[in-house]
């Protein structure tokens, strides 16, 4: 079964541009995108990414 999705943020168009860590862009906890699980898929048009959590506790994004 699938985790629900997570809610949409507003685009802001700050978060185009380099930007201070006190940034107003959207956040999230990586615990909430992986769950229990050590990887997930992120859909991104009709393209299919996965966010992978290494072994050493690092975050890998391919295509």
């Amino acid at each position: 079964m699938p985790p629900p999705p997570l809610p949409t943020p507003a685009p802001d168009e700050a978060c185009a541009a380099p930007r201070p860590a006190s940034s107003t862009c959207p956040q999230w906890d990586s615990r909430t995108l992986l769950g229990q699980a050590e990887q997930a898929e992120i859909h991104h048009g009709d393209q299919v990414y996965r966010l992978r959590l290494t072994a050493l506790g690092k975050l890998i994004l391919t295509k």
